[in-house]
């Protein structure tokens, strides 16, 4: 390969570098991310609910020492002062053992990762970590690590978001930024990494990845060790890349300039779809998307309806973007997200909150609660609103995993809210966002039968707990209320009675 010339190796070179695969187990297709949540308590749920509804991933909260907020901030997470395992979530121990029970019961994990930069704190002269460390803002000093001035970018702030050289060598508000150029820099960042590796993780979400070089970048991820063959990857497996490049168009810094290295969160499908089902833009325009609608490449992209920054109101998106606190749009859109081919699916499951600087559920000496369930098991209890719990969202987990690579086929709309497509001969879905009532023989690819609705109820035995959805002639009789509490049906085919 090393005699072929001109474009043909750039191709070559960066169809070897680009990591897309998640490597989920038992053709799983679907990520949760687990906001903020205990090790010990990701394992429990891995091996009590997410493994037995079919989940493939876990997306986890960063893994190492973090400044300690006074207010103990969600955010204080993304503040690093040393690579050392152990937050408010756990330490390596508990992390490995969790990392371990997932895979048994086929369940990957994912782990955030802040390389961008170092904390500030406050900016005062010390501050301290969750791991005991000291560090120091002020001179650039994090003796943990270590890190010392010359490893940092010049101390200036973006001011100027069409600046490129701002964005991607001056400091993310006052966030240390380190200078990924530096062969030292890039030796602790990849020391870190694959000691991850070496735990078992399947791969990362690179946060603020727009504010580093894709160069850089490029170097560090073509130097992460293979995937740990005793994790049950295969001999070559490398980490599935998913990075953060905020882009909704017109950015100086493009999200399609990472497209080469790995997946990258596509920010304009969590905007889109807010519009779409606020009733800004019709349903029926769905019928593009996709590359269509001017999203990334269906298989270098992360789609998702919100993520732990954009539902708090930070990053792109503003008041478009649904949430937890949206009710039945929110579900409808998690819905049509799980339900459609498009990119590579990742569902958020938060904690309620009213502040957006608000941490996670804890005790009077800040230490994380476990959640708890209610008895039916479909949601949580104690300040923990588990979106991953709803049965419309379990349910769509395994209707993804059914459908697989199935295309999106039959499409239906009135040329305004009420739409319904199929996923091959294998899943069925319609949404009813208009005034009027949606009472239609659509047609699908699905067999005659009868089959439960997966998102009013489910199969249980020979009967369904919610609606029954006739199909005849390849027509789908579909009856979704105006008022209907949902506004969406789907059936599989392992819904058919």
């Amino acid at each position: 390969m090393k005699f072929l010339i001109g474009f043909g190796v750039v191709l070559l070179l960066v169809a070897v570098a680009a990591q897309y695969d998640p490597h989920y187990l038992d053709k799983r297709t679907v990520m949760v991310h687990l906001f903020e949540w205990k090790w010990n308590d990701i394992a429990k749920e891995c091996q009590d609910y997410l493994g037995p509804n079919g989940f493939g991933g876990v997306q986890v909260s960063p893994v190492n020492e973090n400044w300690v907020s006074g207010e103990r901030a969600w955010f204080e997470r993304y503040q690093p002062i040393s690579y050392k395992l152990t937050t408010r979530s756990g330490n390596e121990d508990e992390f490995a053992a969790m990392v371990k029970t997932c895979r048994q019961n086929g369940v990957r994990i994912f782990v955030d990762v802040v390389v961008n930069h170092m904390a500030s704190g406050a900016l005062e002269d010390t501050i301290y970590g969750t791991g005991g460390s000291e560090a120091h803002p002020g001179p650039f000093d994090y003796p943990a690590v270590p890190y010392e001035k010359n490893d940092f970018h010049p101390d200036c702030s973006i001011s100027d978001y069409q600046d490129v050289y701002q964005v991607r060598n001056c400091q993310l508000s006052s966030l240390r930024d380190l200078n990924q150029t530096i062969p030292y820099v890039r030796e602790k960042i990849l020391d870190f990494l694959n000691h991850l590796v070496d735990l078992g993780v399947a791969g990362f979400r690179i946060d603020a990845a727009k504010h580093m070089d894709p160069k850089d970048l490029r170097y560090i991820y073509n130097h992460i060790k293979k995937l740990n063959k005793d994790a049950e990857f295969k001999a070559g497996d490398k980490a599935f890349i998913f990075q953060e490049v905020i882009d909704l168009g017109g950015e100086a810094v493009s999200s399609r300039e990472y497209i080469s290295l790995g997946v990258v969160t596509e920010f304009k499908a969590s905007d889109d779809l807010g519009k779409l089902f606020r009733g800004q833009v019709a349903l029926s325009t769905l019928e593009r998307w996709g590359p269509q609608y001017g999203l990334l490449p269906s298989n270098r992209a992360l789609a998702f309806v919100e993520n732990h920054d954009n539902e708090r109101g930070h990053g792109a998106g503003g008041t478009n973007i649904l949430t937890y606190k949206d009710g039945k749009i929110y579900t409808m859109a998690v819905v049509f997200n799980l339900a459609h081919s498009y990119g590579v699916p990742r569902m958020m499951s938060s904690y309620e909150f009213n502040d957006p600087s608000q941490g996670p559920p804890h005790d009077d000496n800040s230490n994380i609660l476990t959640p708890e369930f209610s008895a039916d098991g479909n949601s949580c209890t104690n300040g923990w609103v588990c979106q991953h719990r709803w049965r419309p969202m379990r349910n769509m987990v395994k209707f993804r995993n059914i459908v697989g690579r199935k295309s999106v086929r039959k499409w239906y709309d009135n040329g305004s809210n009420q739409i319904a497509f199929s996923r091959g001969n294998q899943g069925f879905v319609a949404f009813n966002l208009d005034i009027v009532d949606f009472n239609q023989q659509v047609p699908t690819d699905l067999p005659d039968g009868v089959y439960c609705d997966v998102i009013s109820g489910e199969k249980n035995g020979n009967e369904c707990t919610g609606k029954v959805v006739i199909v005849s002639k390849r027509k789908a009789a579909v009856i979704l209320r105006a008022d209907d509490n949902y506004g969406v049906l789907a059936i599989h085919s392992e819904s058919k009675l």
